[in-house]
């Protein structure tokens, strides 16, 4: 099965989330685990553990770490991602999801869904750059894409 079936955010050395972070990251958990597709391809020099797959993720010396292991806990790989392509989509995000969370408390509905269609877009090109950075090392499909994305910007910014 190419999939996750269980999710883990190294956050020990970040501050405690927003109310609406934590219910970012409860959500994307959530639907990440109910339907996602997770494949590690094959390698010419070694055979990779079938899934489902235990992902671990943290930044760890400025670097995002995919930590992979099989549910019996047979390591199934790890990588290291650079977070430079990240950081511009992520700021970009974070300023869309905070005008967003502040229209849905003031502005009229228009309004609402003129900031929500921006924050999708952002969404959208996080989740594009991140299956364009684990090219090689994993394939992902667009939601799974954009729910780890979700997560990714959890802990980039420490929540």
């Amino acid at each position: 099965m190419s999939r996750i079936s269980h999710i883990e955010l190294d956050d020990r050395n970040l501050p405690p989330p927003t109310p609406e972070i934590e219910q970012e990251r409860k959500v994307a958990i959530y639907d990440l685990i109910e339907q996602n597709s997770f494949t590690l391809p094959s390698r010419e020099d070694r055979g990779l553990p079938d899934g489902p797959y235990h992902l671990g993720l943290a930044i760890r010396d400025k670097r995002l770490v995919f930590d992979i292991n099989t549910e019996a806990g047979e390591k199934a790989a790890e990588f290291h991602l650079s977070l430079s392509p990240f950081r511009q989509v992520v700021k970009d995000y974070y300023q869309i999801c905070e005008s967003y969370f502040t229209a849905v408390k003031t502005m009229p509905p228009s309004q609402i869904e003129t900031i929500d269609m921006a924050r999708r877009g952002i969404h959208n090109e996080g989740s594009r750059v991140l299956q364009e950075r684990l090219e090689g090392k994993a394939e992902v499909d667009t939601d799974t894409a954009r729910r780890l994305f979700t997560l990714i910007c959890v802990l980039h910014f420490g929540g």
